[in-house]
C-alpha cells in the first residue's frame, strides 16, 4: 500500500488529547481482553539469542536486528519480530492449564518493513497465548476466540464514543468468517490485498481463514512461517488452515485494515508437515522445535493485536505515525504535514 492522503482529512483530536485517548484505549482494551480470554500479564523480552528458533520468522525473509553480547562471549542476540514461539514456551514453563493464558506488551523493530500509512519500523502489539486441549484444535473453537476478541473491539469502540462522542462507532455487530480459498474463487482476477478490500468493504469486519498455505491456484494469500500457526491442517474438502487475520474496513483510508494475525498453533504433526512444505526440515533440531516435538510445550492458540493500529483505527487517524513515535522518510513527513497529518 503506497502512502494514502485522504481528501479533506482532519485529525479527530488535538495532540494533547490524542495522547490521553491513546492511553485510555490501551487500558480499556487490555483489561477487557484479559477478562474475556482469561489471560494474565507477563513481562516480555526485547531480544532473544540467535540460533534457538525462538524468534518469529514472519514471512521467512525479514532480517532481524542483531548484535553481539560482550558479556556472553560474543554470542549473537536479535531483537524479536514477535513472540509467537516465546509465549508458547512460557505457557509450559508456568504450567498454565487449558482455558487460561497470558498476554504481554511486545515491542519490536522490523528493519525491512515497507513504510506507509500502516507499516512502521517500530511494532507494538499485545501478544497473547492460551493453552488448549487437543479437542480444541478445530475451526469452531477458533471462531469462538475470534468472536470474543471482536466483542472486546466493540466494547472499546463504545468507550471511545462515550468519551469523545464526535467519533461515532462504525464496527458492525458481527464479524464475518471467510476462507482465503473462497475469496480466490469469488475474486479470481484480484490480488489478495484487493480481495481483502472487497471483503472488508462488504462486511465491515471479516476474519480471513487459511493464511500461509497454498491455494487452489498454487498461490498463497499471504506468507506465514511454518512453525507457529497451523495453516496446513485440512478442515473440510478444499479448505486448509486453523489460522487467519482480523480485517476491518477503515473508513478514513477506505481500505482493508489488518488488526490481528492469530491462530491455533502447530502440533507435532503439523510442524513436521509444514517444515517439509517450506523446505526447512532441519529446523526440527532447534531448541523450540525439539521441545514441541517431544511434547514439552503445550497445545495453544494465540496471536498479536496491534496497539498503535487499534488506536489509529478507533481515533480515525490517517497514518500510524499520528499515534506512535518512529522514523519516517523526510518526504513522507513533509507530504503528510502539507495535508494536516503530523507524524511523531
Amino acid at each position: 500500500m503506497a502512502l494514502c492522503i485522504p481528501a479533506g482529512y482532519r485529525p479527530s483530536l488535538v495532540p494533547e488529547t490524542m495522547e490521553q485517548a491513546i492511553k485510555e484505549i490501551k487500558d480499556v482494551f487490555q483489561g477487557h481482553l484479559a477478562r474475556e480470554l482469561r489471560l494474565r500479564r507477563v513481562t516480555a523480552p526485547l531480544f532473544v539469542l540467535s540460533g534457538t528458533g525462538i524468534n518469529d520468522d514472519l514471512n521467512g525473509t525479514e532480517r532481524p536486528v542483531s548484535f553481539s553480547v560482550k558479556g556472553m562471549g560474543g554470542r549473537r542476540a536479535e531483537v524479536v519480530h514477535s513472540l509467537a514461539k516465546w509465549k508458547r514456551m512460557k505457557l509450559g514453563a508456568y504450567r498454565i492449564a487449558p482455558g487460561y493464558g497470558l498476554y504481554t506488551d511486545m515491542n519490536a523493530i522490523r528493519a525491512d518493513e515497507e513504510l506507509d500509512n500502516l507499516h512502521s519500523l517500530y511494532v507494538d502489539q499485545w501478544d497473547w497465548e492460551r493453552t488448549i486441549a487437543a479437542e480444541d484444535r478445530n475451526l469452531a473453537f477458533l471462531r469462538g476466540i475470534v468472536e470474543k476478541i471482536y466483542g472486546v473491539l466493540r466494547q472499546t469502540e463504545a468507550a471511545v464514543y462515550a468519551k469523545y462522542p464526535h467519533i461515532t462507532p462504525v464496527l458492525p455487530e458481527r464479524i464475518e468468517f471467510v476462507h482465503a480459498e473462497d475469496l480466490l474463487r469469488v475474486y479470481p482476477d484480484l490480488t489478495p490485498r484487493q480481495r481483502e478490500d472487497e471483503a472488508a468493504r462488504r462486511y465491515g469486519a471479516v476474519f480471513v481463514i487459511g493464511i500461509g498455505g497454498a491455494l487452489s491456484d498454487g498461490s498463497r494469500h499471504d506468507g506465514r512461517a511454518p512453525d507457529y500457526d497451523d495453516w496446513s491442517t485440512e478442515t473440510d474438502p478444499g479448505h486448509c488452515g486453523l489460522n487467519g487475520d482480523i480485517i476491518l474496513w477503515n473508513p478514513v483510508l477506505e481500505h482493508a485494515f489488518e488488526l490481528s494475525s492469530m491462530g491455533i498453533r502447530v502440533d507435532a504433526e503439523a510442524l513436521v508437515r509444514q517444515l517439509a512444505i517450506c523446505g526447512c526440515p532441519g529446523r526440527a533440531e532447534l531448541d523450540f522445535h525439539r521441545s514441541l516435538l517431544e511434547g514439552r510445550i503445550p497445545l495453544s492458540v494465540g496471536g498479536g493485536i496491534g496497539q498503535s493500529r487499534l488506536c489509529m483505527f478507533l481515533l480515525r487517524c490517517a497514518h500510524i505515525g499520528e499515534v506512535q513515535a518512529s522514523l519516517w522518510p523526510e518526504e513522507m513527513t513533509a507530504r503528510c504535514a502539507e495535508h494536516g497529518i503530523y507524524l511523531k
